[in-house]
This record gives structure tokens, C-alpha cells and sequence, in this order.
């Protein structure tokens, strides 16, 4: 018969129980019976002739924001932005010094036009732990 799965001895299968000693005869589940609950039956009358409703697609990514690059050497931060979006950013670079004594950095904003570029710089006395640039509008 083709397509029909073979009957296995449950000895045969990984984690079956062992054949009943009542006889040798003794019916055993076999690979088939153990699968049957694995097979899933689809009517095709319940598949719609047309595929459904598509979802509202998402909304579009907000083009807003310049894309900067943070460097940091030492004891010195730099930033090197570039907005390529069609909306002015203001962009601020702010700078987090390791030592407790050391005095923080927060830069003023700097306006960054369409297509424009801008290099930010920021120190600390000894170590950078951290730094980061912030976006607003104008």
C-alpha cells in the first residue's frame, strides 16, 4: 500500500512501553497509531476562494533626526553629525566625566539644517565614562 506508514513495534520505538506479557500476540501501538494525533485534517471547503482583509500597513517612519557619530579619545569627546532629512534637528552633545570631582558636560543646541554637518566637542578633566547626543525641533 503506498503511502501508508508501517506498524513498528513499540520495542523499535525510543520510549515505548514494552510488549504486554500476556502472549506474543498481544497488540501493541504502532508508529501510526502513536502519530495520529500529529496529523492535522483541513477541509478545504472552510479555505475562502480569497484571501482576507489585509491589515492597515504601518505607519511611516517619522523622517526626522541627524545621524551622528560619537568618538571618544581620552579625556575628549567629538560628534560628527549629518541630518539628511527634510526638518531642521537641534542637536545637543552630552558628556559624562568618570571622576566624581570631574564637572559633567551638556552642550547648547546647535541648529543642524537639511543636508547639513556639524562637528560637537565636549572634554572632561581625566576619563569619559559616557557620551550621547540628543534631538529636538525646533
Amino acid at each position: 500500500m503506498r503511502g501508508a506508514v508501517p506498524d513498528v513495534a513499540a520495542d523499535a520505538v525510543p520510549g515505548a512501553a514494552p510488549a504486554a506479557a500476556s502472549g506474543a500476540g498481544a497488540a501493541v501501538p504502532g508508529l501510526a497509531d502513536r502519530l495520529a494525533g500529529d496529523r492535522a485534517v483541513v477541509n478545504l471547503a472552510d479555505i475562502p476562494a480569497e484571501p482576507p482583509a489585509q491589515p492597515a500597513p504601518p505607519a511611516a517612519r517619522e523622517l526626522f533626526g541627524a545621524d551622528c557619530d560619537t568618538e571618544i579619545e581620552g579625556s575628549r569627546v567629538t560628534a560628527y553629525c549629518h541630518n539628511g532629512y527634510p526638518e531642521t534637528d537641534l542637536i545637543r552633545l552630552h558628556v559624562e566625566c568618570d571622576r566624581w570631582w570631574d564637572l559633567d558636560g551638556d552642550g547648547a543646541a546647535v541648529a543642524v539644517g537639511p543636508a547639513g554637518r556639524v562637528e560637537l566637542a565636549g572634554r572632561c578633566w581625566k576619563e569619559v565614562r559616557s557620551a550621547w547626543v540628543t534631538h529636538e525641533r525646533p
